[in-house]
């Protein structure tokens, strides 16, 4: 049948945002002889399913064939919004089918607020000029209101009062006078819109032959891919800053996405810098209002440049022209729960659905990335050196065999000579571990006992600061017990290990006269407090600067000229094959932060096996050499990028259940050359937030279509009802 033959039946399929491995029929609004015009695919539509009522999405494909007695529900309601658009549909179906998710569950990312589209905005009262008064009394509160009211007309009572530095009563008292109008508009703010042919700054050679070759693919309205690969402070983001430009001029919509929130409203404040107008941000920190008033903007096309985290790769754009996705290598782009993608991967795909280009920026590109760039399916865009007289820092090695700092102290002395070196030269130090809270593990002193998260096989770790021991895991919390539960000896326990709290009082100790500030995802739990204490670094108001991996990335501080690492080799260990990678990304991208400006940077990492493949490169300078390397040997296992992988999770509360899971899916699994099946096993975290986990690896060359086979090998296992089945396609974690 026909689309349009379909529509003639006055039945309609509507995609609904719930778990339902397809679009339900309904029957169109007054179906039948006579009816009016046929809600078109994409419509919004209120739908009654199992007494709630729900917002779906008319779906594309044909009808099913339904008994002549069967009657269906009718749509209650089309909704005059903006169509999902037929790119953004087919982009549901893409994800839903090659990471094998129900397809429902993919189109809830694309409706966050379906309130939002289908509800009429909410108003507010704005005031302007009226008038004059003959008999208002004038002073200067009153005529400073006025002066600002007739400078920025449109301002709400309390912004007004605000912007005049006078009480709500006076503002209030010149509505009640006439002075002010008072008129209902919109709740959507006005926003100054980013101008692009604003002049953008001098770009060097390399960067502006990058540029023009970005233009040139927006220009052409053609989907392509290209890699932005720049070192640390090579201006990446002024470059495809220009072909946002050329996006703007063409009255197109461009989304640019970004591995954290922690990264925004710096990428928002050098965007308004640039452009002389606002982008619009997305992320799960913006109120509802702002976040339904964002989702508005962006279906009307108002919203013209859109930055976000990973969730924003779904949203229903007007008109779509670019996308960028800056940091393309970082782990945070991959959603590990509940529908499992990789945002960048997605990303691309999204592009290719409109026909739009794609650029992926980074300093330290994911080998998958770098692979297609290398084999011409992306182009290669590079830039070698950092931007104007800046130089790359020198990067050490510190031997901890040969310089271990004092029994319970993690600062080694050359790393504390080097310190003391750069705040006698006025200048600021940043010290790194990617490991939160104060000691990794804690244990009885008496008998060794140690404190474990009851919900998952981890070690609770102890955060001093807020005093109470966390699992990172599920977020169990607890206080630090006084008797040890396994031998009842009071206050016996050490904390063992380092993490950044403890590393940040140790340097407090070493430095009493520094003044310190620490970032971790702990300590900053708002984007306010991040952009305030960044702006202190900035300021010059911070000596030292303690942090997890939010202080590794995207930052630029024209005086911090020193590094330290104190421990480079965290990560490497383990059997994560992409270990290797990952660390050499993270250790890059936190030395990049040292000397961006005009004075020189040093880098010191601190590590007992300072010859490994990674700390050499990165003491080298040597990206290519440790990138071919890293190639080769994933070649050598058939690993990503030269093979393909997926986890299959099984999990439950009752063991023996998971177990059986296990062997049962084990016994089905398939059977093709180029095709291998491990497991199952044991999950590395074999016990997570209550329930026993078990893991099956397929691994197969990259001609074999492993969402199908997977979905083939599903189809052929009757698990037991109480395991729950968690595919992940492409996995970057092993946990």
């Amino acid at each position: 049948m026909s689309a349009q033959g379909f529509f003639d039946t006055g039945i309609l399929r509507v995609l609904l945002p719930v778990p339902l491995g397809r679009p339900l029929s309904y029957a169109a609004p007054g179906s039948g002889p006579g009816f009016g015009e046929m809600p078109q695919p994409g419509s919004l539509v209120r739908v009654s399913l199992s007494g709630r009522e729900l917002v779906g999405v008319v779906w594309d494909g044909e009808a099913e064939t339904l008994p002549p007695d069967k009657k269906l529900k009718q749509v209650a309601e089309v909704y005059r919004t903006p169509p999902l658009s037929a790119p953004l549909r087919r982009l549901v179906d893409w994800v839903a089918a090659y990471t094998l998710n129900t397809p429902g569950m993919v189109l809830r990312m694309c409706l966050p607020m379906p309130e939002a589209l289908t509800q009429p905005p909410p108003s507010r009262q704005v005031l302007h000029i009226a008038q004059p008064q003959p008999d208002l009394r004038p002073n200067a509160q009153r005529s400073r209101v006025l002066a600002i009211a007739a400078e920025r007309p449109g301002l709400s009572q309390s912004e007004l009062a605000e912007a005049a530095g006078v009480g709500a009563a006076v503002v209030r008292r010149l509505v009640e006078l006439g002075a002010l109008r008072a008129l209902s508009v919109s709740a959507d703010s006005r926003r100054s819109e980013p101008d692009g042919d604003a002049a953008g700054p001098h770009l060097s050679e390399d960067q502006q032959a990058a540029a023009q070759t970005l233009c040139a693919a927006v220009a052409a309205r053609q989907f392509s891919v290209a890699l932005l690969q720049g070192v640390t402070g090579s201006g990446k983001t002024e470059v495809y800053f220009e072909a946002v430009a050329e996006a703007l001029r063409m009255g197109r919509q461009c989304l640019v996405l970004l591995p954290e929130i922690a990264l925004t409203q710096a990428w928002l404040d050098r965007f308004e810098r640039r452009f002389g107008g606002q982008a619009w941000a997305w992320h799960s920190e913006l109120s509802p209002g702002r976040r339904a008033e964002t989702l508005r903007a962006i279906t009307s096309g108002r919203a013209r440049v859109v930055v976000g985290a990973r969730s924003a790769l779904f949203l229903p754009f007007a008109d779509l022209g670019m996308i960028v996705v800056d940091e393309e290598h970082d782990a945070s782009y991959k959603q590990e729960e509940g529908a499992i993608y990789n945002a960048r991967d997605m990303a691309v795909v999204r592009a290719k659905l409109e026909s739009v280009p794609i650029v992926l920026a980074s300093a330290t590109p994911s080998l998958e990335s770098l692979y297609n760039a290398r084999r011409g399916r992306y182009a290669h865009l590079l830039l070698p050196q950092r931007h104007g007289t800046a130089e790359m820092p020198k990067v050490f090695a510190i031997d901890m065999r040969k310089h271990p700092p004092a029994s319970q102290h993690f600062i080694s002395a050359p790393l504390r000579v080097a310190i003391e070196k750069t705040l006698a030269e006025g200048e600021q130090a940043m010290l790194f571990l990617n490991r939160r809270g104060y000691a990794p593990l804690t244990l009885c002193g008496a008998c060794g006992h140690r404190l474990e998260c009851p919900n998952c096989s981890a070690w609770l770790v102890e955060h001093k600061a807020r005093g109470r021991l966390l699992c990172h895991h599920c977020g169990f919390q607890a206080r630090l017990p006084d008797a040890c539960p396994a031998c009842g000896e009071t206050h016996r326990f050490k904390p063992c290990g380092p993490g950044v709290e403890r590393l940040a009082e140790e340097a407090a100790a070493l430095f009493p006269e520094a003044r310190l500030a620490l970032m971790t995802s702990d300590t900053m739990t708002s984007p306010q407090q991040i952009t305030e204490t960044l702006r202190r670094v900035e300021d010059r108001a911070v000596d030292i600067l303690v942090g997890t991996q939010i202080v590794a990335k995207g930052h630029h501080f024209p005086m911090l000229t020193l590094v330290g690492v104190i421990d480079a080799d965290l990560g490497l260990a383990g059997g994560d094959p992409r270990a290797a990678e990952r660390t050499w990304q993270l250790l890059t991208q936190v030395a990049g932060r040292a000397g961006r400006a005009e004075r020189p940077g040093s880098v010191l990492l601190q590590s007992y096996e300072p010859t490994h493949p990674v700390i050499a490169a990165l003491a080298r300078h040597d990206t290519e050499g440790f990138l071919l390397a890293e190639l080769a040997e994933r070649e050598r296992g058939g690993m990503p990028p030269f093979g393909r992988l997926a986890a299959l999770i099984i999990s439950g509360t009752d063991a023996a259940q998971v177990g059986q899971a296990g062997r049962l899916l084990a016994q089905a699994a398939p059977m093709a050359h180029g095709l291998r099946v491990l497991g199952p096993a044991p999950a590395p975290l074999s016990f997570l937030r209550g329930k026993h986990r078990e893991r099956l690896l397929l691994k197969a060359t990259r001609d074999i279509d492993t969402a199908k086979c997977i979905a083939e090998w599903l189809g052929r296992v009757k698990l037991p009802s109480g395991v729950r089945l968690a595919v992940d396609i492409d996995p970057y974690s092993f946990l």
